[in-house]
């Protein structure tokens, strides 16, 4: 008798602790992909933390694995610098986009490659192999070392609808993420890559195209041509928790704020908007 006393505690117990487990569970709010968009989610998420229970973590992996995660059921979000429908595998109609925010993207070089400017067809010429060498574009007698970002990289993807229309890249070494992207440009010489707006900085030299500088101001004009949505996808059915979250991202608070200070761009300063095919049309207001 004491025996199964004792079995049926024990069960009382287990079933008590995996109530406890769910409820826990229920908190939690799991993200994954794009890198470029990572510090902008990770700071919001920290925010939002202090005054909500929810739980939330936020994770890279880049823009192809946070949209077959989401797609998946896998995570409740999948950030992505590319639309759904650009993604090989992806039914892009039974996930909700929500465009929180925009990114510039800028080519960078080594500071010892000695250029500031290229022209776009120059930029265009060298990711596709036509140039080999800094001489050839006006900078020093150097070899061209070109660092890729990897095929699931929705960055590598924006930057190669907006410069390469369609040319493939030479076969290059490639990178998972954004901050080894910026530090190998840094130690590298002759290199050359591209970054989103919020990895630029002192270590490596931007490059501006066409005598347009890359920064938010002519991103929002389309000025400067190379440039994504910051995409959060969810399940057409959205939690309660998540749409939350969401929501909070498309406040001022965080717009005109965090968004602006990490370097991206507020949705709601855009004078132009872009379609799945790269289609630019001006906003009416």
């Amino acid at each position: 008798m004491k025996k199964i006393k004792i079995i049926i505690g024990s069960l009382i117990i287990a079933i008590l602790m995996t109530g406890c487990t769910s409820k826990k569970n229920q908190n939690n709010v799991t993200i994954v992909g794009s890198t470029a968009m990572q510090p902008m989610i990770e700071m919001a998420a920290e925010e939002y933390q202090h005054h909500s229970k929810i739980r939330i973590t936020v994770q890279g992996g880049g823009s192809g694995t946070g949209l077959s995660q989401v797609q998946a059921g896998a995570v409740a979000v999948g950030n992505s610098d590319i639309f759904a429908q650009q993604q090989p595998g992806i039914k892009a109609e039974k996930l909700q986009d929500n465009k929180v925010a925009v990114v510039g993207i800028a080519p960078v070089v080594n500071k010892k490659v000695g250029i500031d400017n290229l022209s776009m067809e120059q930029l265009k010429g060298i990711f596709t192999g036509k140039y080999t060498n800094w001489k050839q574009v006006g900078g020093k007698n150097q070899k061209i070392i070109v660092i890729n970002r990897a095929q699931g990289s929705g960055t590598r993807k924006a930057f190669e609808s907006d410069v390469l229309k369609g040319e493939s890249a030479i076969r290059a070494q490639e990178q998972d993420s954004s901050g080894t992207v910026q530090k190998m440009i840094a130690a590298t010489p002759g290199s050359i890559s591209y970054l989103a707006f919020p990895y630029l900085n002192k270590d490596v030299q931007k490059l501006s195209i066409d005598n347009v500088k890359p920064n938010a101001k002519n991103v929002e004009n389309n000025d400067w041509k190379i440039w994504a949505y910051e995409h959060m996808y969810t399940k057409k059915k959205v939690d309660k928790k998540v749409k939350k979250f969401i929501d909070y991202i498309y406040t001022k608070e965080v717009q005109q704020n965090l968004v602006k200070t990490l370097g991206y761009i507020t949705i709601h300063d855009m004078k132009v908007q872009k379609d799945e095919n790269g289609n630019i049309e001006k906003i009416q207001r």
